[in-house]
């Protein structure tokens, strides 16, 4: 417990000497915030669709002079983009990718999730590792702006910030404030000297589908201290595209939405009960219960396992697995 009040006391340090005033801007009117809601809504639903995407990383500036900087990374594949919730002021995408084997057969990977709500008082965000605690919004940065939460594939979380969509350069876009979030498995599997990034990013709708763009500061502790290792950039693209088996996806969400629906619910229930989401993570996989989760997903879809059965043992794993905080 000691430790982790020293590295939230070096946290809080680190973010106080950030350009805050990079990210955070003069507060929306609420005459401004009623007009602009509508085309708010619209961007977002706008990137539900069917879509080749591709992910661009590339380490560019080091700020460790004993770090040796990757050789960039790029990778793709098929992606659906679905809205699996929209109550007006929150709205729910859920992503899946589309993997065709070599027999033409499709498997699903259930991937990330993102959360958008308007005006939020708090959000659960990446605190340290293994911990996500509740945050509250600055009451005066709450009009007109919205927050998004991103979940890993288990539906457990994996960062958050708030924003609020801006045109600049003829462009309209979603900026966040400084966010906080774990490493992602590319890098958690080489065990590096970093362990956190500290990112600002930007979602941006194009005449071809949407952009989200990611500035990672890729963080380390030296000496008790957190450090910045290596600036990373992050360009993932979507470009509208159903030319693959997009039915196996919507397949997929039909015999599985109920499962993942209380899942989600578990994990809501948890956070509040718990004071945040405290869960030991791998660095192959993510949480500890991620491939158990997915699995019976598969196996709810298969018929092999009930919906029943397998939200009950989820909901066990869940409560098993997280901790207080």
């Amino acid at each position: 417990m000691k430790t982790y009040r020293k590295l939230a006391a070096s946290l809080l340090l680190l973010t106080a000497a950030l350009p805050v005033a990079a990210s955070a801007h003069p507060p929306i009117a609420a005459e401004a915030a009623a007009a602009n809601f509508e085309q708010d809504r619209a961007d977002i639903l706008a990137m539900a669709g069917n879509y080749r995407v591709s992910f661009n990383m590339q380490e560019s500036t080091r700020w460790d002079p004993d770090y040796e900087v990757l050789e960039p990374k790029r990778s793709g594949g098929n992606e659906v983009v679905r809205v699996i919730e929209d109550t007006g002021r929150k709205i729910v995408l859920q992503h899946m990718l589309v993997i065709t084997g070599d027999d033409d057969k499709s498997m699903i990977i259930k991937h990330w999730r993102q959360d958008w709500e308007y005006e939020p008082a708090k959000l659960l965000v990446y605190s340290d590792r293994n911990a996500w605690t509740w945050e509250d919004v600055p009451e005066r940065m709450r009009t007109g702006r919205w927050s998004q939460t991103v979940y890993q594939v288990d539906d457990s979380p994996r960062y958050a910030g708030w924003g609020q969509f801006e045109t600049q350069g003829g462009v309209r876009r979603w900026r966040s404030n400084w966010t906080w979030r774990p490493l992602a498995r590319r890098d958690a599997v080489r065990a590096p000297v970093y362990d956190r990034y500290l990112s600002i990013n930007r979602h941006q709708p194009s005449p071809d589908g949407w952009v989200h763009w990611q500035d990672n500061t890729k963080m380390g502790t030296k000496d008790g201290k957190l450090v910045p290792i290596v600036q990373e950039y992050v360009l993932n693209t979507y470009i509208k595209y159903d030319q693959y088996d997009v039915k196996a996806a919507d397949d997929y969400w039909a015999a599985t939405k109920d499962y993942w629906a209380a899942v989600r619910a578990e994990w809501d229930r948890v956070a509040r009960a718990k004071g945040g989401i405290a869960i030991n993570e791998k660095a192959d996989t993510g949480t500890v219960i991620s491939g158990r989760l997915l699995e019976m997903a598969d196996e709810v879809q298969e018929k092999s396992l009930t919906t029943a059965k397998a939200i009950s043992e989820a909901k066990t794993l869940i409560e098993m697995n997280t901790r207080k905080l």
